[in-house]
């Protein structure tokens, strides 16, 4: 693990062996343990890097990148997310670390979920950010959209920062491939999955987002011990995500972060 500082923020990053990947993290700050989890086709920078600086003032941050993704590599098998789960939590094993807090965005949202499923004793809360856990979650046409989906129309602020942090020239198409193909073959987590998560728990989302404000509603009342907001903006918009910035963008803008910070330093769960 090498100490990096920058001009701002100091942090450590690393790689760990898990599950057949050499996992790439980076971890800010001390105090309780917070697990960022990025978006499809996202590296750590681009779905969080306006948030860590605020996060990691009062709490460890540890970041990861998932299979295929920025400077992870792939295991030549397809990305679920399950498995996504699994590796998160064999890093976190592997850093000593049995409990966090989670907030995962977009698809790693629905990787948080699954976490929260399958490994429930080293939760402590989770915050789901424009999370999917159903098909009718989004408008029809994004799984049409999905099945066209080709390198050319993903973001190009996505496509720059996986060629900033990778080193293999082929893997900008593996991972949109294995992303695509994920989405494709998505199938619903079953309502007795769902209700099975005590732990608190924290959903996200834009108005104006790819997941609709019904999907939102319908996952809080799923989940005994759920709180939600619906704030405006597109998909991300609430926490900054690469794409959705603005050339006037003020920290201000990070609406999520207040409450998730409430949130988290709440002892009345």
């Amino acid at each position: 693990m090498a100490t990096i500082v920058t001009d701002s923020l100091s942090f450590q990053n690393g790689y760990a062996e898990v599950n057949g990947l050499n996992m790439y993290y980076e971890i800010y700050g001390k105090g309780k343990p917070l697990v960022l989890i990025h978006g499809g086709g996202s590296t750590i920078q681009t779905s969080f890097e306006k948030v860590i600086p605020l996060f990691a003032k009062n709490r460890k941050v540890i970041a990861v990148e998932l299979q295929a993704h920025g400077r992870t590599n792939d295991r030549n098998t397809d990305s679920s997310f399950e498995q996504d789960a699994d590796d998160i939590v064999t890093l976190l094993e592997n850093l000593k670390i049995d409990k966090a807090d989670f907030f995962g965005f977009s698809n790693g949202a629905t990787t948080t979920l699954q976490i929260a499923i399958r490994h429930p004793q080293i939760v402590n809360k989770i915050i789901l950010g424009s999370v999917l856990a159903k098909r009718s979650g989004v408008p029809e046409q994004f799984w049409g959209f999905m099945e066209q989906a080709t390198l050319e129309n993903m973001p190009s602020q996505l496509k720059e920062a996986y060629t900033e942090v990778s080193t293999n020239p082929n893997g900008l198409q593996v991972m949109h491939n294995r992303d695509a193909k994920r989405m494709v073959n998505f199938k619903d987590i079953s309502d007795d999955k769902i209700q099975s998560i005590k732990v608190p728990t924290l959903i996200i989302i834009g108005d104006k987002d790819l997941i609709t404000p019904e999907h939102a509603v319908e996952i809080y009342r799923q989940i005994a011990n759920a709180e939600l907001a619906i704030i405006p903006g597109v998909h991300g918009e609430y926490m900054g995500e690469i794409t959705t910035l603005k050339s006037d963008f003020r920290e201000s803008d990070l609406f999520a972060v207040p409450l998730i910070e409430k949130f988290l330093d709440n002892t009345a769960h």
